[in-house]
């Protein structure tokens, strides 16, 4: 399998999904939202982007299954080859029309993502790797960042919709790296929390309770920018886990016993 040529083909269809939700987004209003919960919400084009992607990716290879967030298609968690897929991952951002928000696109082989892309649809940015790649924007290779001292770092956190379970836990994390870092972000979209420390503009990211589909495509991004990615015990069970650390390796030891 050529997980280059994969993933070129990959990148365009995840820029004709922004194209869709850019598109959709000048008429948008809030008639057209619906509610999974009072901060969990939905849109037609969020499903609309999802059955765009999943028509053009199951034309590319008929054999793999999906995993989405929409539910447009019939999941397939246990497929040797499946798309794990966000079609919008920052609803919330899109329907207030707050960047950033973005299409996220992943290809498992067995246990193992292979092709990671992540498209921020406002500017127009495309963030990608493949197995055994470098990582990229816009063609050119990026890098995580050099910074060497947490007190150095510039930290994105993120909390989900049910965060209220654990919000003792989050609110003493987020003190922590709020007084002893640059300060911390939460920009709405893991997928781009992802790509953006790939692209060295933060230095970390962690977050408790996110699907495979916000960051199948963007873990692999980072890792390939050469973050060092791991769930909060430091194992590998971030993609279907529901928690996440992505960060420059040097102060992987200072994030990890404080990411909650």
């Amino acid at each position: 399998m050529n997980y280059q040529e994969i993933c070129a083909r990959v990148c365009e269809i995840a820029r004709e999904a922004g194209t869709y939700i850019a598109a959709q987004r000048a008429t948008f209003s809030f008639d057209d939202v619906e509610y999974k919960g009072v901060q969990n919400m939905v849109s037609y084009v969020d499903r609309g982007s999802e059955r765009l992607v999943v028509e053009r990716l199951g034309a590319l290879l008929p054999e793999a299954g999906f995993v989405t967030e929409e539910g447009t298609v019939r999941a397939t968690v246990n497929a040797r080859l499946k798309w794990i897929i966000d079609p919008l991952d920052g609803t919330t951002n899109f329907i207030h029309g707050l960047p950033p928000y973005c299409v996220s696109l992943a290809l498992m082989e067995e246990n193992e993502v292979v092709v990671g892309v992540v498209y921020e649809v406002n500017s127009q940015e495309m963030f990608y790797a493949w197995k055994g790649s470098p990582a990229y924007l816009n063609g050119k290779e990026i890098h995580v960042s050099a910074t060497q001292k947490l007190e150095n770092s510039l930290v994105a956190i993120g909390f989900s919709y049910s965060s209220h379970l654990e919000m003792d836990d989050f609110m003493e994390s987020a003190t922590y790296f709020q007084q002893n870092t640059h300060g911390i972000r939460r920009l709405g979209s893991a997928a781009a929390d992802l790509a953006y420390v790939a692209c060295g503009r933060f230095d970390a990211f962690f977050q408790v309770r996110l699907a495979a589909w916000d960051v199948a495509a963007g873990a692999l991004i980072a890792q390939q920018a050469g973050a060092r990615v791991t769930d909060f015990s430091g194992g590998e069970n971030y993609i279907f886990g529901r928690e996440i650390i992505a960060c420059t390796p040097a102060i992987y030891d200072a994030i990890k016993p404080h990411a909650r």
